[in-house]
């Protein structure tokens, strides 16, 4: 099985993400061609450096021939509400007369960039998750928060490269070291706030973390954002065969070489055997009504849970109960356990860590007679199953009167016509529609 790794010894910010998996990528034209042809006047390139005698990549952003946020320490932070940004190391202020965009308008212009619609939901799941967090660390909703129009410009090619990567080097599994986030303070238009950011922090809950001894904004909100998008798993780089290695490097000089390093390996996932982690949170409940289970099932999915389940108990005294399970990542385990304990009865969670069988998943739009429908596809272990998504097939159902099943229908001939004839109709729910 093809992992990628990520060291994240010296933080993780944007453009060093980019610059590590650019170093790993078959395609570097392609890659830097479908870049430049996303924002007019806005420019990418590859630039060698070397940090403490190590050969590396700094992806450089510049806008109208200009690089924007010069003197960073890694990379260009532009997340801010209430119309303040976040310096995050800047050495200058920015005209705040300019033009800010807000979330909304940052992803109508993601869903205009002629790439795979999987790299540009992507892109707009990272962009949302940094809105999410500032919208915490802030006090404000998420339409509050705005991105300043130059920054934007360059936040949005650090995200959507690392997710372009991400899509050509399609790796079945990714996996992240604990995150160095460095230390001290940092000048934001909010005043001087502690390092990490309060969103930075808010991005990382549930995963591991250190200081470390280099006193600066090591990890960014960005970085911590695509972290949480890619990696299914922060802990010691598993055993495998190293196929190749990429450094990512950040503009400023540290002690130690200022870089991420991405690799590539082919591990033991191959054989047949589990390939995948997974950790189950369990408590049985005897006390609670309807009502307040379900609230706690919303509760953990808002959390990040993957799933949540209920189970009929015969409990002690003959009272009927459920079994509460909470299926999560295991460096979301802690956060979700005390969640679990926040929003149920119980006294106690049971956790177990499982080791499990995984398809690689991957969303990709389907042509069908009622326009262009996502399909879900799970592969690995000599097969691949595709899989409707409820909502969007429930949409084009409603838009057009017809029933599900016949939006259902509508999505097999698609998946036929551009997969080949051996699909096979599943249930109305669209639980398995197609089957190789």
């Amino acid at each position: 099985m093809k992992t990628l790794y990520l060291e994240c010894a010296m933080g993780a910010a944007g453009d060093m993400l980019m610059g590590a998996l650019y170093e790993l990528c078959p395609e570097k034209e392609r890659f830097l061609a479908e870049m430049n042809q996303l924002l007019p006047g806005v420019f990418l390139e590859a630039e060698p450096v070397l940090r403490q005698g190590i050969a590396g990549t700094h992806m450089r952003v510049r806008i109208h021939g200009q690089e924007e946020g010069h003197g960073h320490s890694h990379e260009h932070e532009h997340d801010h509400s209430h119309g303040h940004e976040h310096d995050h190391g800047h050495g200058h202020g920015h005209d705040h007369g300019h033009e800010h965009r807000s979330l909304e308008d940052i992803e109508t212009l993601i869903d205009g960039f002629p790439l795979p619609e999987s790299v540009r939901e992507r892109a707009k799941r990272v962009y949302g998750r940094i809105a999410q967090a500032e919208s915490q660390a802030h006090g404000v909703s998420v339409g509050e928060v705005h991105f300043h129009e130059v920054g934007a410009m360059d936040a949005v090619m650090d995200v959507t490269g690392v997710c372009l990567l991400m899509d050509l080097l399609s790796p079945e599994a990714v996996a992240a070291s604990p995150v160095t986030v460095g230390s001290g303070t940092v000048h934001t238009a909010h005043g001087l706030l502690p390092v990490p950011a309060p969103a930075t922090a808010r991005l990382l809950t549930g995963i591991p973390v250190a200081a470390g001894d280099i006193a600066c904004e090591l990890c960014t909100p960005t970085g911590a954002a695509l972290l949480r998008e890619f990696s299914e798993d922060f802990g010691p780089m598993p055993a495998g065969v190293l196929l190749d290695c990429g450094h990512g490097c950040g503009t400023k000089d540290f002690p130690r070489a200022n870089c991420l390093r991405a690799f590539l390996l082919e591990t033991e996932g191959s054989s047949g055997g589990p390939n995948d982690l997974v950790t189950e949170l369990k408590a049985n409940l005897d006390d609670m009504t309807g009502e307040a289970l379900g609230f706690a099932m919303e509760r953990l999915l808002e959390a990040g849970a993957l799933d949540v389940s209920f189970l009929p108990l015969q409990m002690k005294k003959n009272r009927p109960g459920v079994l509460l399970t909470c299926l999560c990542r295991p460096a979301e385990a802690d956060a979700l356990a005390r969640e679990l304990l926040r929003y149920t009865s119980t006294f106690g969670v049971r956790r177990t860590d499982c080791p499990r069988y995984a398809l690689t998943p991957e969303c990709r739009t389907v042509p069908t007679e009622l326009g262009a429908l996502p399909c879900k596809t799970g592969s690995g272990f000599g097969l691949t199953k595709r899989k409707a998504e409820y909502e969007p097939l429930a949409e084009a159902a409603r838009a057009r009167n017809i029933p599900l099943e016949s939006a259902l229908r509508a999505l097999l001939r698609g998946i036929e016509e551009n997969h080949g004839g051996d699909c096979q109709e599943a249930s109305q729910k669209g639980e398995n529609i197609c089957e190789k």
